[in-house]
C-alpha cells in the first residue's frame, strides 16, 4: 500500500496517505480527473482489498470439483477433460477415499500417438498434491503459487478434510475481474440483452421478479432470488456451458458458467407458456 501511495503522490494533489482509505480517496480523485483510467482504478482497488479475502471466499467447493478416478484409463481421462474444459484435475482414489495427485491435461499429449497409447499409466503422471488451509489469505496464496510455480491446491478445512479446490485463476480473477466473452451483457445495458440475431441473453444475477415482469412469467421467488439460482435449484447442480433446461415453457441454455456459478443464459420462450408457473 505504501508503494502505491508513493507512486501516485507526485501527481495527486492530496494529503499524504495514512490509511488504505486515504489511498482509495486519492485514486478516486485521480480517476475523476482523468489521470487514472477507470479499469486501472478498479484493479488497484481490488488489489488493496485482496489481502482481506481468504481461500474459502474463492474456492470451488468439493461438490463442484471435477475429479479423475485413480484407475481411469486414457479414454476416460480425455472424456472428462473435453467435457469440463479444464486443464488440471485432482485425482481421487475412491477405494482409499483420498486425493492422490494432480493430473495436467498437457501430460496426456504424448499418448495421442498409437505407439505410446499402450504405455499410459495414470499413476505415473500424477503430480504431488498441495494442500492449503481455507483460512489462508489470498495475497499469501498468490505469492506461494508464484514462488513454487504451482497453479492448483486442495483446500483443507479446520478438521483436515478436503473442502474444495483453488487455482491461481481463481485468485487472479479477484484482481483483474471476470473475463468476459462475446455473449456477456454490459453493465450499462442491464441484465437483459437482445442480440442482433434475435436471441435473448440474460445475466444469471437477474432477479426473478424482474424476469417475470419482462417475460410475462410467474416463477416463484421461494428458494431462490435470481434466475441463475432457479436454474441451479431445478437441475440440482451448477450447470456447465452447453447444458439446457426447460422450466414451465421457458428454455434456458447455459452460455457462460464456471465451476462456482452461472454467468450468462440464453432464454427462449415457447409459444404457449402456462400462466400457472411457479
Amino acid at each position: 500500500m505504501q508503494r502505491i501511495s508513493a507512486a501516485f503522490s507526485h501527481f495527486i494533489p492530496v494529503k499524504r496517505a495514512a490509511s488504505r482509505e486515504d489511498v482509495l480517496e486519492s485514486l478516486q480523485q485521480a480517476e475523476e480527473d482523468g489521470i487514472v483510467e477507470r479499469d486501472s482504478y478498479d484493479m488497484i482497488q481490488r488489489i488493496l482489498y485482496v489481502s482481506d479475502m481468504r481461500v474459502r471466499d474463492v474456492m470451488i467447493p468439493r461438490s463442484s470439483m471435477v475429479l479423475i478416478d485413480r484407475d481411469a484409463v486414457l479414454d476416460d481421462c480425455l472424456d472428462v477433460m473435453v467435457d469440463s474444459g479444464h486443464s488440471r484435475f485432482p485425482v481421487f482414489d475412491h477405494e482409499k477415499d483420498q486425493f492422490v495427485g494432480i493430473l495436467l491435461a498437457k501430460d496426456l499429449l504424448r499418448f495421442f500417438d498409437e505407439d505410446n497409447k499402450q504405455r499410459f499409466n495414470l499413476r505415473d503422471l500424477t503430480r504431488p498434491v498441495v494442500f492449503v488451509p481455507e483460512s489462508k489469505r489470498l495475497n499469501v496464496l498468490l505469492s506461494e503459487f508464484r514462488t513454487y510455480r504451482n497453479h492448483m491446491a486442495l483446500v483443507a478445512d479446520e478438521f483436515g478434510a478436503v473442502a474444495g479446490v483453488v487455482t491461481i485463476e481463481d485468485v487472479l480473477e479477484q484482481i483483474v475481474g471476470d473475463i468476459e466473452d462475446e455473449h456477456d451483457v454490459d453493465e450499462e445495458e442491464g441484465f437483459i440483452r437482445t442480440m442482433s440475431n434475435g436471441e435473448t441473453m440474460v445475466k444469471a444475477l437477474l432477479p426473478i421478479d424482474e424476469f417475470n415482469e419482462h417475460f410475462q412469467t410467474y416463477f416463484s421467488e421461494n428458494g431462490s432470488d435470481t434466475i441463475g439460482g432457479l436454474i441451479s435449484q431445478t437441475l440440482g447442480h451448477i450447470p456447465q456451458p452447453g447444458e439446457s433446461v426447460d422450466i414451465n415453457g421457458i428454455t434456458f441454455d447455459i452460455i457462460h458458467a464456471d465451476s462456482r456459478r452461472i454467468h450468462i443464459v440464453r432464454v427462449t420462450k415457447l409459444d404457449s407458456v402456462s400462466e400457472s408457473n411457479g
